[in-house]
């Protein structure tokens, strides 16, 4: 898989290096002299260009990569290469970072954007996940299809507790996709018994997770 890694701060830096790791091929763009690292990630391709230029962005041969990442510490730069990758070059998966958690309501199919990922968002969702037993927490928004990934942490008094997973009759539009049970993940089967301390995690839409949080109890 190619993928090309707008923004080579540290954030992109570090994407490359996992990408990388797993033999995928990487370019990464900055228009910063400064963030050209180099041998930081010298395995990487790098290009000093402004991402936000078509010039830049068809000298990175944007057609033929399979994921564009946005991952510059400007939200607006992230939505303009986002909107350009999917709009003028047709590239398949666009993920982009969000610095303000103002401006997640942009980041979404209209300005191409598949998944928008937003680092405050997401450590308070982990912070939250890890004080709250009985609380429906949603760790992940996937934009494009407008379902988010949720956790829940049965409590001793859930009206689930003890009962098989086949028994438990979900809301539609949502899937419960694991189980972590002392801290191992469990592919759900039906005839699983819920136990108090299991992380339940669900694929939903949001007009489901009402529906979810009365099924489970929730505070």
């Amino acid at each position: 898989m190619r993928v090309v890694i707008a923004g080579a701060g540290i954030v992109g830096r570090s994407i490359a290096r996992e990408l990388l790791a797993n033999r995928h091929r990487v370019l990464l763009i900055d228009r910063s002299p400064a963030a050209m690292k180099i041998t930081s990630v010298p395995d990487a391709q790098w290009l000093l260009a402004d991402a936000c230029e078509i010039s830049s962005l068809d000298e990175a041969e944007l057609a033929d990569c399979d994921v564009v990442v946005a991952a510059t510490g400007d939200d607006k730069a992230n939505l303009v290469v986002s909107l350009l990758a999917k709009t003028e070059y047709g590239v398949p998966r666009t993920v982009a970072r969000v610095n303000n958690p103002k401006n997640e309501w942009l980041f979404d199919e209209a300005w191409g954007v598949d998944v928008a990922v937003s680092t405050p968002r997401l450590m308070t969702a982990l912070v939250e996940e890890a004080v709250s037993v009985g609380e429906l927490v949603r760790l992940f928004t996937f934009q494009q299809g407008q379902a988010s990934m949720a956790e829940y942490t049965l409590e001793e008094h859930s009206p689930v507790l003890g009962r098989t997973v086949g028994e438990v009759r979900l809301p539609r539009d949502t899937v419960l996709v694991a189980i972590v049970r002392a801290e191992r993940p469990l592919p759900p089967t039906p005839d699983d018994v819920l136990e108090a301390g299991d992380h339940l995690l669900f694929l939903s839409v949001p007009d489901a997770e009402a529906d979810l949080r009365a099924i489970l109890g929730t505070r």
